[in-house]
């Protein structure tokens, strides 16, 4: 494929989409590709200019990766696009016995659906343009299983599989596919936010054993991921053709990787 700028220069001609910049590991990523000199189509359920500083390389677009006519609308209104990195994600720590079917479908709609129909809307450009690159942001759970994250596990892991034989069937249009998979990452409102999607409650024989996994989440001794580590992993899958098909992101993530 043409080659991305791998350096940082003063400005770019390439341009960057990101899903879920409002927070977290998709705003840090939004700022790097910013500081270094890229586009940056930053998306969002509920846009806010105020997340990152104004700059004439960016726009921020509403998006809501389970809605097609919202896809098709951010597509069109981005351009065109030299790389996607999926990270919008919702996420859920809860025992499956106590999860009802439809919070189980709203996750793998964000995080697995979600990231394919992203990704089929912007391949057509790529494939003609003989140039691009996908990154999907996974996690490192999907490398070694943790309670209470069955179904947020399986979701990401979906991604994990789907990205690697989709890299295979891109590569004949020199377009790439890459994982991003970070670890724990307490900085951001992953933890709060799963926490929200509790409310179908949990069975009472879970409580004590849930309590004990909390307690062990809030470890602040263990190593763990910062939202900077994410940013640089998804920088280098997107211009360093070599780079492998699956970076871990953080001290813990990429623990896990080598073990």
């Amino acid at each position: 494929m043409s080659s991305l700028p791998t350096s940082s220069p003063a400005v770019s001609s390439s341009t960057v989409l990101i899903t879920g910049c409002s927070s977290g590991f998709g705003l840090a990523i939004a700022q790097l590709f910013l500081d270094r000199g890229w586009h940056v189509v930053a998306t969002m359920r509920t846009p806010r200019a105020d997340v990152l500083p104004a700059s004439p390389r960016l726009r921020v677009l509403a998006l809501d990766v389970t809605d097609a006519g919202s896809i098709r609308r951010c597509i069109e209104a981005a351009g065109p696009i030299d790389a996607l990195v999926n990270n919008a994600g919702i996420g859920l720590m809860a025992p499956l016995e106590g999860v009802a079917p439809e919070t189980v479908r709203g996750i793998f709609e964000t995080n697995t659906l979600g990231t394919i129909a992203m990704t089929q809307a912007v391949l057509p450009q790529m494939r003609e343009r003989r140039a691009g690159v996908v990154v999907n942001v996974t996690s490192a759970v999907t490398l070694a299983p943790l309670p209470l994250l069955s179904v947020y596990t399986g979701s990401k892991a979906a991604v994990n599989a789907f990205t690697e034989s989709l890299a295979l069937e891109l590569a004949p249009f020199d377009v790439r596919a890459r994982l991003v998979l970070p670890g724990r990452a307490p900085g951001t409102r992953f933890g709060a936010n799963a926490a929200s999607r509790m409310q179908d409650g949990v069975p009472a024989p879970y409580v004590d054993f849930r309590e004990r996994v909390f307690a062990a989440a809030r470890d602040t001794a263990a190593a763990i991921t910062r939202s900077e580590d994410v940013a640089e992993a998804v920088w280098r899958a997107v211009t360093d053709a070599a780079a492998p098909m699956r970076l871990p992101a953080g001290a813990d993530a990429v623990a896990l990787a080598g073990a």
